[in-house]
């Protein structure tokens, strides 16, 4: 049970998370989760009525065969760091952004990169996924506000965790391409 009051399966092995270097949520961070909790039912209402097309840079960030995933205060399912692009802003850009901004992460250089189409949260998005492939766990910062849990899952454990739209579609990607390799 969360503090929210809310009964959200976080995965198998939740509490193994990379935040070695995130304080505990302040009284000023807990405030904040309660506006992102309550504004983003609002924010998808709107969205639903606007249907105004949005654009998204996420990064899948790769330890071996795991991927980081994170937890934000106001949704279900788990996530790859990321966000809104910009006006003006290159989505690449915005990836590197939004992963310093959520994880403390700097990227060096991604190794790959797709996009994926839908409808999510009530709009039409276009979400560009980014890949950064890592050699060891990195030590994380995450802003105890909008992102308060990250943490590597391998394959087998994906399967069992409710992952965003985005996430659900970048990996049915991977899979249809290990699968197009094999036959």
């Amino acid at each position: 049970m969360h503090e929210d009051g809310a009964d959200r399966d976080r995965g198998p092995d939740a509490a193994t998370a990379c935040t070695a270097l995130t304080p505990a949520p302040t009284r000023l961070d807990r405030a904040w989760q309660v506006v992102y909790r309550a504004a983003f039912p609002l924010a998808r209402v709107w969205w639903r009525v606007w249907r105004r097309p949005h654009v998204g840079s996420l990064v899948a960030v790769r330890v071996g065969d795991s991927v980081l995933l994170v937890a934000s205060s106001y949704r279900a399912e788990w996530n790859f760091p990321g966000g809104g692009v910009k006006h003006g802003e290159a989505p690449e850009a915005a990836a590197r952004r939004e992963l310093a901004e959520e994880v403390g992460l700097v990227a060096g250089s991604f190794a790959g990169a797709c996009s994926v189409r839908g409808v999510w949260d009530g709009r039409p998005d276009h979400v560009h996924i980014f890949e950064l492939r890592l050699d060891r766990a990195p030590a994380l910062r995450l802003d105890n506000r909008e992102i308060i849990a990250a943490r590597l899952f391998t394959p087998g454990e994906l399967g069992r965790v409710a992952v965003t739209g985005p996430v659900a579609a970048y990996f049915e990607r991977e899979r249809a391409a290990a699968g197009s390799q094999d036959g």
